[in-house]
């Protein structure tokens, strides 16, 4: 029989966690840093939670409790700070949390690693590839800052932040090499309306955080044309078929592609309108350039920035990925839209499992 799990606040192999850094004042940043913050307060907990920030408004709006340009009026736990300091924020906290852009991760992190305290555990909350080194982000965290594997973790799933702020119930996957690890941080943010579970299988939980956006691309560039729900239907699934086979090139696991960090956050990321890949592929849909949609929206699409190195990933590993070498040539503009249609599906005949 398995030994009773600590209560939320007193972490198992670890100890307390009480300071906790968060590193980008976005939405699910913020988000994220609130589930911190209600899991604690739920538990009775003693907990400071940090946020870095880089618009001096911003992490003023969050030292009042709120962050109104990502989060509108939801209030924010009194457990959360904000400061544009980074060493400030970094300063003896247990867990450091990564929620920034992922294409700028490497030039912060070369900033912040020196404030990185000793022994801290680095997690990832991004979903992408480096462009140029084909890198995930848990690779780019032990490249620059040389933190071990063990001492690295992910969060993926359905992740759609206004939603998590809004307290509705989710589900989402923390993942280490060391599974110890992976419960501590789990038991810390198990919060009343977010319920987290553990992996060790880190690649596959990021391949499907990284390749879903690509796919979303795809699905809203279908709602963007009118196509109907069999299309995205089958876009969705073959796109999950996609993700799958890049995954288990990496070493992956193919079990966690039909979980929540692989078929969970396709789904969620590919049906809703707060989704911002699904959003920028409807753009692209009604006939927007890749600049017209940049200047559309207010927050980065990451499908838009990694897609090409998921491709090129791809063709190193020699992997197919129709669906993904449409949605780059699209937004390459080797491809106009309008011609998207046929290479969805352009694959030789075959059984559906291969």
């Amino acid at each position: 029989m398995s030994a009773p799990h600590p209560g939320v606040g007193e972490p198992q192999g670890r100890g307390p966690l009480r300071r906790i850094a968060v590193m980008g004042a976005g939405s699910w940043g913020t988000t994220f840093a609130k589930v911190l913050g209600d899991a604690a307060a739920s538990h009775g907990a003693d907990r400071a939670i940090r946020v870095w920030g880089r618009s001096r408004e911003v992490v003023a709006d969050i030292n009042a409790h709120r962050n109104a340009k990502y989060l509108d009026e939801i209030d924010l736990p009194g457990a959360i700070t904000a400061s544009t300091d980074p060493a400030e924020v970094l300063g003896g906290a247990q867990l450091v949390v990564l929620a920034v852009p992922a294409q700028s991760l490497r030039e912060q992190l070369l900033l912040w690693r020196g404030h990185i305290p000793d022994g801290a555990i680095v997690m990832s909350l991004m979903k992408g590839l480096e462009i140029g080194t084909d890198k995930r982000m848990s690779e780019v965290i032990a490249d620059v800052a040389s933190i071990p594997a063990e001492r690295i973790a992910v969060l993926s799933g359905p992740n759609l932040a206004l939603e998590i702020a809004r307290c509705e119930p989710t589900a989402s996957v923390v993942a280490c090499s060391d599974p110890e690890v992976a419960h501590w941080i789990a038991e810390a943010c198990t919060a009343p309306y977010f319920r987290p579970y553990m992996s060790t299988d880190v690649v596959g939980v990021e391949i499907g955080g990284i390749v879903k956006n690509v796919i979303a691309l795809a699905v809203g560039i279908c709602e963007g044309k009118s196509m109907g729900d069999n299309t995205k239907a089958t876009v969705i699934t073959r796109g999950l078929a996609e993700t799958t086979r890049l995954a288990v090139a990496l070493g992956g696991d193919p079990q966690t592609m039909a979980g929540l960090a692989g078929l969970g956050d396709l789904v969620a990321t590919c049906s809703s309108k707060l989704s911002r890949n699904h959003t920028a592929g409807s753009l692209l849909g009604q006939g927007l350039s890749v600049e017209e949609v940049g200047l559309r929206m207010t927050q980065v699409a990451e499908g838009i920035k990694s897609a090409a190195a998921v491709y090129e990933l791809a063709q190193r590993l020699g992997v197919d990925m129709p669906i993904t070498a449409a949605v780059v040539a699209v937004l390459k503009g080797k491809l106009p839209v309008d011609q998207l249609e046929p290479l969805l599906l352009a694959r030789q005949l075959k059984s559906e499992g291969d």
